[in-house]
């Protein structure tokens, strides 16, 4: 049955049961499923499973196998997934035939597979006589999937870029006073945010202004230990700083110019930094600055990072907003103003002197934490 409010509601259910492993199942996506009977014009949902970590079962094996523990048979069921059956053998079987043994009469997905050796799911599934659409219907249920078809399509990691702010948009003081704009609770979650991506990104100006650490602390459970990365173009980086003496215990990047990655001039200074942990790379510069698309692509297919957490400065966030580089946007919105002029912005450095230069995003939700606000924004389709 095609109703577009019973098609957002069983995928916005299958969304948030997969939002459940967020940190588990990279680099494979966030994926839900529901088991649905229809007893007349209503849905019963019979089964409900989702991608719980990397290497286990897919969602829809998940949720045919909830139904048999339900005490129901599959048989004649439509499944409502977040995104199309896979069609190949990995580290586990493909969904589309077990959909096809279990006799399913529908799948419903938010979006199809776009990566070429998992695609054709559908097409396996209408062979078999099962009849496939897909709905549009859950911006949750397609958001689910955005930073795998991203990655998918650009070789790009997930970029999502935190700041805290005042009511009027200052995250620091003029004098660089920044400690602390949000309360407790919302750093809180900054930190499990940290425990769920696979990198955190800075800029020389943090390191040199907070010496931060870049950890998930005061986390039940770190999902993924995320290594720490210095966009560090002329390779300035001092080697007592905190990134760098704990770099033998925690994976630490220093990204700098191609050229200095291999000349003479600083040769002493990355064997120092090489003896400290710290791994040093050369990235292509664009004038006087990294190329930062180039260092999201070597993080992704030479590190296997899959999301990266931008904590930095006004400068590198202006950056990585100017080439067009961040996915999502997580603010912390503080119940104070500055009303200083030369307090200092989240971005900077672009030049934009009409609306239509904007960076456009969409608003995602918005929570109140205590006396914060937290609001995420996600690209524009």
């Amino acid at each position: 049955m095609s109703d577009p409010a019973f098609d957002r509601r069983l995928l916005d259910l299958a969304a948030r049961v997969a939002m459940r492993s967020v940190g588990n199942v990279e680099p494979n996506p966030l994926v839900g499923a529901v088991v649905v009977r229809w007893m007349g014009s209503t849905p019963e949902v019979i089964g409900i499973g989702h991608h719980r970590r990397f290497g286990e079962a897919h969602a829809e094996r998940a949720a045919l196998s909830d139904c048999m523990r339900r005490g129901h048979d599959p048989r004649g069921a439509t499944v409502y997934a977040t995104l199309e059956p896979c069609n190949h053998t990995g580290k586990q079987p493909p969904c589309a035939l077990g959909l096809i043994e279990a006799g399913v009469a529908e799948v419903v997905a938010a979006r199809r597979d776009p990566n070429p050796l998992a695609a054709g799911g559908f097409e396996a599934l209408e062979k078999a006589g099962i009849r496939c659409r897909v709905s549009g219907d859950s911006r949750a249920a397609i958001a689910l999937s955005d930073p795998f078809v991203k990655r998918v399509k650009t070789g790009l990691p997930w970029v999502i870029a935190k700041w805290a702010q005042t009511i009027d948009g200052r995250v620091a003081t003029r004098n660089g006073e920044s400690k602390w704009i949000s309360g407790d609770r919302s750093r809180k979650r900054v930190h499990r945010l940290r425990a769920r991506v696979d990198a955190v990104l800075t800029g020389m100006g943090t390191v040199l202004a907070d010496d931060p650490m870049l950890t998930a602390r005061d986390v039940r459970r770190v999902r993924r230990a995320a290594m720490r990365v210095v966009a560090d173009t002329d390779l300035d980086m001092p080697e007592t700083a905190k990134l760098v003496t704990t770099a033998r215990d925690l994976r630490t990047i220093v990204a700098c110019s191609a050229e200095l990655a291999t000349g003479e001039i600083t040769r002493a200074k990355r064997q120092r930094l090489a003896t400290a942990g710290a791994v040093v790379v050369g990235v292509p510069t664009i004038g006087e600055r990294l190329d930062l698309a180039a260092l999201l692509r070597l993080l992704a297919s030479e590190h296997g990072v899959s999301s990266v957490l931008v904590e930095s400065g006004p400068g590198l966030l202006g950056s990585m907003l100017d080439a067009d580089l961040v996915d999502e946007l997580v603010v912390y919105v503080a119940p104070m103003m500055l009303g200083d002029e030369m307090a200092r912005a989240a971005a900077a450095g672009r030049i934009a002197p009409t609306l239509s230069m904007a960076q456009r995003y969409e608003l995602l939700r918005a929570k109140r934490i205590e006396n914060d606000l937290e609001v995420v924004y996600r690209r524009r389709a």
